[in-house]
């Protein structure tokens, strides 16, 4: 019979599971550190460009057989609007986004200034579901479209046919992988497949062309159908202007390429508050980026046209979601294409891993700081494992088609880069830069028809992002509705007056009214306090200071609690708070006291009328409600030994 493990084994274990499951909780968050303290140093921006390229640039995988679907032979000329809108549209808006939110955050924090209490919560919470399917999907569908080029490959197919859905969650398991292991082992991974599938490309693309221009009648073939097709230049810029919108994938590293930008090396004197370096760096990496990928287009899509068959791009063709590797193996050996098809796996594969990092990025600076995820939230590998899992579960609901994902995927980059024209085009305004308001409110409209003219035409990427917003909204408040109980206070400040109040009352029994104020007139304070005495039988001679608690945000969840000290009508002692709940704010004051001290403080309530669910729902949304016994709730929480838990009595 097999010895049983000890105890005392299996707890070491679990705690050194948990540390490690939580290593790097406590540096999390850069973003929320004093503005005095140096700015993390990070990668050099072209290394960071390489981690945003793996998802910006491996969209060549499939991006040329997109165009070629939607547009036909105007494949170039549509490739041309959207270099056009990339170059002016997208690019000048990002740039201005790296420039208004260097932590992150993106667009989203940009538009969060400009809504407060629950209006924008909610809003951020959307946009953050907008984002979920962006970065999700980018995770599936690039894992889908690696598992295509694997499976379609001459030397495995007929191994691994039918296999698709196994082969594309082995990808999004060892993606999960390099991400527990450690997040800057995936930036050299990302430089060195980046560097290799642009070199790559740039062999095809070259023999492409080579082939193109040595056959004279390819390019003669192409303008004569145009001609018989469409008739005139205009007509053929009227219909690539329709179908851009079809193209939209190709717009999709820009939320990525801001949601790096932490990771970026910033200059010496660089401060969280100010990272100049940081913010020169990622306007490097979004132009670089943007240029290498705009010729990159324009060339594979003139090349693929011309020198693919129209139904080899259709659904189940050779060429379909793997047009460049098509070429490869046509014109340049099933060598040289059996290695391309494994830098365009790599690559695809690895396009999750900008989105992961955008995340890892994104989702902990706002919902734990709502309370509208737990603790651990902030920590990498929980949320890794987390992602990871609805990763697998969107590849089983769309078996793993590339296809079938390609609405949600691109109404959610559509969404994101709509979000941020219209967020600096409100920046630019309120800076009264006149010219570049007008400027991104034009870009605005563009983007904005885009996003409805692909909801419209697929309308189930709308319905998958609607189900990532209802998730996340569900999640986030069945969260905060259980931590409600928190203490919620990050740290406590008192100013000179106050401490002066503490210090005085903890030479007799500390003793505190909590005290809502009306009239704030002297007969107010003075009705209070003999009301006070007389339901608690309290001695005239004894010491009463009164506290209150203004509400500034009630959806906010943590905060620091400012604590100001006032005396008025020449009498009555006062401690102001201000907090985004009362309870809290009251119950965090109550164990500061009784630390700084050494005394336990006693508070005392009156009961508040009112149906009790109902004043629930007024402290979980507004802060507020039924005081005393909620009071009560988070200082047992906070502190379980009863004989140093403050008293709280009601009368």
């Amino acid at each position: 019979m097999a010895a049983s493990v000890p105890a005392d084994a299996r707890t070491t274990a679990r705690q050194r599971l948990r540390a490690w499951m939580l290593q790097g909780l406590a540096d999390i968050g850069a973003a929320h550190r004093a503005p005095a303290e140096p700015a993390h140093r990070g990668q050099r921006w072209w290394r960071v460009m390489c981690l945003t390229g793996v998802d910006y640039f491996s969209t060549l995988g499939y991006q040329p057989g997109i165009a070629a679907l939607a547009a036909g032979l105007l494949s170039p000329i549509a490739t041309l609007v959207l270099v056009a809108v990339t170059l002016a549209g997208a690019l000048p808006v990002y740039r201005r986004v790296a420039t208004e939110s260097p932590h992150g955050q993106g667009s989203i924090a940009m538009l969060e200034r400009l809504l407060s209490f629950w209006k924008g919560k909610l809003f951020v919470l959307t946009l953050l579901g907008f984002a979920a399917t962006d970065f999700l999907i980018t995770i599936t569908l690039s894992a889908a479209d690696a598992a295509t080029h694997l499976v379609e490959n001459p030397h495995v197919h007929s191994a691994l046919q039918g296999r698709q859905m196994i082969v594309t969650l082995i990808l999004i398991a060892l993606l999960g992988a390099v991400f527990l292991k450690g997040f800057l082992e995936a930036i050299g991974v990302a430089v060195v497949l980046v560097g290799i599938y642009l070199v790559l490309n740039a062999v095809v693309a070259v023999a492409g062309v080579w082939h193109v221009v040595t056959a004279e009648h390819v390019i003669t073939d192409w303008t004569h159908l145009l001609t018989v097709q469409h008739g005139s230049i205009p007509a053929m810029i009227a219909v690539a202007l329709l179908v851009f919108p079809k193209l939209a994938l190709g717009l999709s590293g820009f939320e990525t390429g801001v949601a790096v930008m932490p990771h970026i090396e910033g200059d010496p004197d660089d401060t969280e508050a100010r990272p100049t370096g940081r913010i020169r760096g990622a306007k490097k990496l979004l132009t670089t980026a943007a240029v290498i990928m705009s010729i990159f287009l324009i060339i594979t899509s003139f090349v693929t046209t011309l020198l693919i068959p129209a139904p080899a791009f259709r659904p189940g063709g050779p060429a379909n979601g793997r047009a460049l590797a098509y070429l490869a193996h046509e014109y340049l050996g099933p060598a040289f294409g059996t290695v391309y098809d494994v830098s365009t796996i790599a690559i695809l594969w690895f396009a999750g891993a900008s989105a992961m990092a955008g995340l890892l990025n994104l989702m902990p600076q706002y919902l734990p700081r709502y309370g509208m995820a737990p603790h651990w939230a902030r920590a990498v590998r929980p949320m890794v494992l987390v992602f990871t899992a609805v990763a697998f579960l969107v590849t089983w609901l769309f078996d793993a088609d590339v296809d079938a994902q390609g609405g949600a995927y691109a109404t959610g980059v559509l969404v994101l880069i709509s979000s941020a024209a219209i967020a600096v085009t409100i920046a630019a305004r309120r800076a009264q830069q006149k010219r570049w308001a007008i400027g991104f409110a034009v870009i605005s409209v563009v983007f904005l028809y885009t996003t409805i003219t692909n909801v419209i035409e697929r309308p189930d990427g709308v319905k998958i992002g609607a189900c990532f917003i209802a998730g996340i909204i569900l999640l986030s408040f069945t969260s905060r509705l259980a931590r409600a109980f928190e203490l919620r206070v990050t740290a406590v400040l008192l100013d000179d007056t106050a401490q002066r109040f503490v210090r005085d009352i903890a030479q007799r029994r500390i003793r505190l009214i909590a005290n809502e104020p009306h009239r704030g007139d002297l007969t107010e304070y003075r009705n209070k306090a003999q009301q006070i005495r007389a339901d608690n039988d309290i001695p005239a001679e004894d010491d009463l200071v009164f506290v209150e608690v203004t509400i500034r945000d009630p959806s906010e969840f943590e905060s620091e609690l400012h604590v100001n000290g006032d005396v008025v009508h020449d009498r009555y002692r006062v401690l102001r708070l201000e907090s985004a709940a009362v309870s809290n704010a009251l119950a965090a004051l109550l164990l500061h006291i009784r630390d700084t001290t050494g005394q336990r403080p006693h508070i005392y309530f009156e009961w508040t009328e009112g149906n009790p669910l109902a004043q629930f729902l007024r402290y979980f949304l507004f802060g507020q409600g039924e005081v005393a016994p909620v009071t009560r709730e988070v200082l047992r929480e906070a502190e379980p030994d009863r004989s140093r838990r403050p008293r709280v009595h009601v009368g």
